[in-house]
């Protein structure tokens, strides 16, 4: 099963997938969906659209440019079946397995770092802009008490929930 790569976002196309736009110079082009066709006609560069892998690895992204990855590429060599080589081969995906993670890791904090930072300042300009949501209303000295104003406004409630025509007792059901 031969398996191609999108020529705009180089992910995938299976078999019986996709597009192919070939041109006057009998140059072939996949493309794996119509997006991907559709940008290409719109003549925009892989390089700068912010989803394809190209732009994600040449900005730092993606980790998949690194070598770590090339030690789990299928290999189409006939090697002779020896014992030792077998150990250490085991040894040493073991070993970059933990190299890989690491790497992962140390990607993912140095993406992250400055994350809490810019999480802190927004916040407070947030703050800022919504302190009247936050603060308590100043209290005037000629006021009641806020205790005396919660009565007030409950009582202002219970007078508006009685309809014409009724006592304060009577209850409405229609």
């Amino acid at each position: 099963m031969r398996l191609e790569k999108c020529w705009f976002c180089s992910s995938t196309i299976y078999p019986g997938h996709g597009i192919c736009f070939v041109r006057n110079d009998s140059k072939m082009f996949r493309f794996c969906r119509s997006k991907c066709h559709k940008n290409f006609k719109m003549k925009r560069n892989p390089r700068k659209v912010k989803w394809t892998k190209a732009y994600r690895a040449i900005h730092g992204k993606d980790l998949s440019g690194d070598n770590v990855f090339n030690f789990e590429r299928r290999r189409n060599r006939p090697v002779r079946y020896s014992r030792e080589l077998t150990h250490k081969t085991m040894a040493a995906l073991k070993t970059v397995e933990g190299i890989r993670s690491k790497r992962e890791k140390r990607h993912y904090d140095g993406r992250m770092k400055g994350l809490t930072d810019e999480r802190r300042r927004n916040d407070r300009k947030e703050l800022q802009k919504q302190v009247h949501l936050v603060k308590a209303p100043i209290l005037d000295a000629g006021t009641a008490s806020p205790s005396d104003r919660k009565e007030k406004t409950r009582i202002q409630v219970s007078s508006n929930h009685v309809k014409h025509g009724q006592t304060s007792g009577e209850t409405s059901y229609d």
